[in-house]
């Protein structure tokens, strides 16, 4: 028997084109492989990423007072109304969302709101002269003021409501408690905040973190990128917070807080 074996033709590759089409796929594979810039080249702190009511809800200020620190307010006087100025200075004044430094700036207010009554006008004239201080627009979100800022801010402030020095160290204290949930970059800039996970008490564990390069800016759970809103959620469908923990490889203490911090619960 005769074994027909059909026959067939190499073709050989151009050493040329071989070289060509390498070069070609180690372009795209540099390319594929860069890190892409999706803020065009500006800092995510200070890009408008905030709602009025979102910011409101993770610092747990009222919808009303954040708006009047940002938008100002009219308030009634004899003989009319008169227009209180804006506290704090938007990224984009056309658009109705704060910066993640607008966020740390209206935290560091609201420990001085929540314990003190503090009158917007008062508040407006001890930032100023911070800001004449620093030369800064956000001196409140500087590291800088965690240093000394704070006690141009209380003595500016005390000296306008008056108060005595047992209410200036009450004031600067309370200050100091909010300050050590602001952590800056070395630049000085604040880049992570902390929020309080619970209603009460300022003596908290830092496990709900705002970072604005994690998640967009949303809160997640401190050292990963679970936000918080998820945990609620699946929560808030029945699930048990043990079996959530252990899905995500987290405590169950930080589940807890995530929860507490998503429903305001204590």
């Amino acid at each position: 028997m005769t074994l027909k074996v059909k026959s067939f033709t190499v073709k050989r590759t151009n050493p040329r084109t071989a070289i060509s089409r390498q070069h070609i796929w180690d372009s795209m594979l540099e390319t594929n492989t860069q890190k892409i810039d999706i803020y065009g080249g500006r800092d995510p702190r200070d890009i408008p990423a905030y709602r009025f009511i979102d910011a409101a809800k993770y610092l747990s200020i009222a919808l009303p007072t954040l708006r009047s620190w940002i938008r100002g307010r009219f308030y009634d006087v004899k003989g009319g109304k008169k227009f209180f100025k804006p506290v704090l200075c938007l990224p984009d004044p056309d658009q109705p969302m704060l910066s993640h430094t607008n966020l740390v700036e209206a935290f560091v207010l609201s420990s001085l709101r929540r314990r003190h009554r503090v009158d917007l006008e008062r508040i407006r004239t001890a930032i100023k002269a911070l800001e004449k201080e620093f030369k800064s627009k956000h001196p409140l979100a500087e590291h800088r003021f965690e240093t000394y800022g704070k006690d141009i801010f209380v003595e500016i402030y005390g000296d306008l409501i008056d108060v005595g020095r047992g209410g200036q160290i009450t004031m600067r204290e309370l200050l100091e408690e909010y300050l050590t949930r602001v952590e800056h970059d070395p630049s000085g800039k604040a880049a992570k905040l902390y929020p309080f996970v619970r209603r009460q008490g300022t003596d908290q564990p830092k496990t709900v973190v705002i970072n604005p390069y994690v998640s967009f800016g949303k809160p997640v759970i401190a050292g990963t990128g679970l936000p918080t809103r998820v945990v609620a959620e699946r929560y808030k469908a029945g699930e048990d917070v043990l079996d959530i923990a252990r899905d995500y490889g987290r405590k169950e203490e930080e589940i807890n807080d995530a929860i507490r911090y998503e429903l305001r619960v204590a």
